[in-house]
């Protein structure tokens, strides 16, 4: 494993506004059992287990498209909205340490990849045709994408027992 006290400059900052936003989404979630994590405590279809599955699922594709682009990305197949809920043999302590190992390898990839490297996105609606984006676009994106969950998982748990991440 890269030593994340010896990177500087922007990829130091990359990594470490990335870290900030887990350990935030992570503080979210501590101290709550498997039914509360699996709980959905809105109108939403959101529990915070799911949350984890999602965030994880994101993070680990958009690091297999860092390092290998669009083909990459798309290797296994995603349960877009199972995703989002815990299913039977799933716990939240199994949740977050598949989180923990997607995050080291993500982590390892910002410590060695080029920031400018670049692959062509797959082809979604939400992505603009031909579309390119570098590994350091990724992981802006990857910063977006945990804060917003973070967000998302903070209001779920506020509703469950009132415990707020930021207050």
């Amino acid at each position: 494993m890269t030593d994340p006290i010896r990177q500087t400059g922007e990829r130091a900052d990359l990594a470490e506004a990335l870290r900030l936003h887990r350990r935030l989404f992570r503080t979210t979630v501590a101290g709550i059992d498997d039914e509360q994590a699996a709980r959905r405590s809105t109108v939403s279809a959101l529990c915070l287990g799911g949350l984890v599955k999602h965030v994880t699922t994101v993070e680990q594709r958009w690091a297999w498209f860092m390092a290998g682009g669009a083909a990459a990305m798309q290797r296994e197949p995603v349960d877009w909205q199972g995703q989002f809920r815990m299913v039977e043999g799933d716990t939240l302590a199994g949740l977050l340490e598949r989180y923990d190992a997607v995050a080291a390898q993500t982590d390892e990839l910002i410590a060695t990849l080029d920031l400018d490297a670049t692959h062509e996105l797959p082809a979604a609606p939400w992505f603009e045709p031909g579309a390119i984006w570098s590994v350091r676009r990724v992981l802006l994106h990857l910063i977006a994408e945990t804060s917003q969950h973070a967000g998302h998982a903070d209001i779920i748990r506020e509703s469950i027992d009132g415990a707020q991440t930021m207050a």
